[in-house]
């Protein structure tokens, strides 16, 4: 079974599309159409239906996607693992980050990266810290830069670099910015403005503010916290931010016993080799923190 095929295999499943895959792996469309079709002939069967641009997977490429992860990972930690026996930095590191710390915290970091070890290709993909997780625990990222989980996650490793606290904001002209230590039940009679169900950052905000978590109105979503922002500065409801974001637009509402407080850093697998470049990228985050 031939490992390019695998490879383009892999990244149309993983990205829904011949066209997205290609750009993955930085292959033309035409070229990773060939390899799914040699792969599908050499197996006897259909692994995608083609739904307009869209490709899904059937029940063979289901099965196959598992078996395929793990073989190419192995043969990517292998390779990793020889290239580190030669101490050089080069080839390819994939890195995830959200968008709120690929913004406002590593920025230099990537510039001074990229000046350093200029060999080297860098595969820099913005998503949500929990996607970016799962992407790591798959094999598809090397490592990646994000809010931390509450709890631990087999098979994952967490470093915190970055203590992050947040603090309840509102727009000056709202009602809540007008009180002093506050009870948290205040809250309670204006909407919310959070990140989405399910994100770490809203489980920790909601997990602060203890057994009224379930009564919080939450009138919008968003997991931008640029967005957060702009809809609390507007008067829209009161949200929870990092200390780094506010400014003279948002008047913070303290709120009695109510500390919120996440963790950034960087989370890699457990198990895997990581790269020289990956180590480099890093020691070079530590430093800069």
């Amino acid at each position: 079974m031939d490992i390019a095929a695998l490879q383009a295999f892999r990244a149309a499943a993983e990205t829904g599309s011949f066209s997205a895959a290609a750009e993955r792996i930085f292959l033309s469309q035409p070229a990773i159409s060939k390899r799914i079709a040699a792969l599908e002939g050499e197996l006897g069967t259909r692994l995608f239906d083609r739904i307009g641009r869209r490709v899904q997977l059937t029940p063979a490429g289901q099965a196959l996607l598992a078996r395929a992860r793990v073989i190419l990972n192995e043969i990517e930690d292998a390779r990793r693992s020889l290239a580190n026996l030669a101490g050089e930095i080069g080839g390819e590191l994939s890195l995830a980050t959200s968008h709120h710390i690929g913004l406002h915290r590593i920025p230099e970091t990537l510039k001074r990266f990229h000046e350093r070890y200029p060999e080297v290709r860098l595969d820099l993909r913005f998503m949500d810290s929990e996607a970016a997780c799962a992407a790591v625990l798959r094999g598809e990222i090397e490592l990646a830069v994000v809010t931390l989980p509450a709890g631990p996650i087999p098979q994952l490793k967490a470093e915190r670099i970055w203590d992050d606290p947040l603090e309840i904001v509102v727009a000056p002209s709202h009602p809540l910015a007008r009180l002093r230590d506050a009870s948290a039940k205040a809250l309670l009679d204006y909407p919310a403005i959070l990140p989405g169900p399910g994100t770490y950052t809203r489980g920790i905000i909601l997990d602060a503010l203890g057994s009224l978590r379930t009564r919080m109105r939450v009138g919008m979503t968003t997991n931008y916290l640029e967005v957060l922002k702009m809809l609390a500065v507007i008067g829209l409801g009161w949200s929870a931010l990092p200390r780094t974001m506010i400014d003279d637009d948002l008047k913070v509402v303290q709120i009695k016993q109510v500390r919120i407080r996440r963790e950034l850093g960087i989370v890699t697998h457990a198990t895997r080799t990581v790269s020289n470049a990956g180590q480099a990228m890093i020691r070079m985050i530590r430093e800069a923190a």
